[in-house]
């Protein structure tokens, strides 16, 4: 599978209410039916509580 784009991430939380708790956002990725490669980027982020989306990226790909 090609590397996760901001894009996925953003598809994969449609809908996501913030702030979220990781376990959340891992629940909605699952429910848009995001893939694995996502939920797992999401399940070892490391944080805890999302204030918005920006925090997710942040996470996730690790810039900012």
């Amino acid at each position: 599978m090609a590397d996760m784009s901001p894009i996925d991430l953003q598809r994969a939380l449609k809908g996501a209410e913030y702030p979220a708790s990781r376990d959340d956002l891992v629940s909605v990725a699952r429910n848009n039916g995001a893939g694995d490669q996502v939920v797992d980027k999401l399940e070892h982020s490391g944080t805890q509580r999302f204030d918005g989306p920006n925090d997710v990226q942040k996470a996730v790909f690790g810039n900012g």
